[in-house]
């Protein structure tokens, strides 16, 4: 078959095979936006399975975090570092400096699943969503994330008692990045 599909019982051609999959203005008005914005990527997917993704930046490859370099450590002018003993000498060695206290594994995070600004209240001036030490349950409220205009409602997945709030209000936040720890325990 050379031409586009027919519809035996009509005569008319099939959409599916005639009209794009996407509109290439659509597509342009989205970039302009993109581009107008503080935001660096957005996805978008259709009930068709179709997505399309635009961002600013290049995409990382490899699914790898670079860290951040830290700075190195300055040392006191004239003042040598005092000679540390080893085994060898004899000399019991000092303990080790105690770990900071390990992190608490039993509570679940909230991450942003976009990229936007993060709002704790549902206006300026009115009360917060959630606290720290205030219980929520699976389907509550915790903040909105404004992203190209238009506010996110996110909703908690589970119940618990918020122990942190990481994010702060009126900031950008990154997707992935956790905005909440819950105590599903508390």
């Amino acid at each position: 078959m050379t031409g586009p599909r027919q519809d035996a019982r009509h005569g008319a051609a099939d959409d599916s095979l005639t009209s794009p999959m996407i509109d290439l203005r659509y597509v342009k008005k989205l970039i302009e936006m993109l581009d107008g914005s503080t935001v660096d990527s957005i996805e978008i997917s259709s009930d068709k399975g179709m997505k399309l993704r635009l961002s600013k930046s290049a995409p990382q490859r490899g699914g790898m975090a670079m860290a951040a370099p830290l700075p190195m450590p300055q040392m006191l002018p004239g003042v040598p570092p005092a000679p540390y003993p080893t085994p060898a000498e004899g000399v019991a060695m000092p303990p080790l400096a105690a770990a900071a206290p390990a992190a608490r594994t039993d509570l679940l995070e909230v991450k942003s699943p976009m990229v936007g600004t993060y709002y704790a209240t549902p206006e300026p001036g009115a009360k917060p969503y959630v606290v720290v030490g205030g219980r929520v349950a699976k389907g509550q409220v915790l903040c909105i994330i404004e992203a190209m205009k238009i506010m996110n409602e996110i909703e908690s997945e589970f119940s618990g008692v918020v122990v942190e709030i990481v994010a702060e209000d009126a900031h950008p936040v990154e997707y992935g990045q956790v905005l909440f720890r819950v105590d599903p325990n508390g």
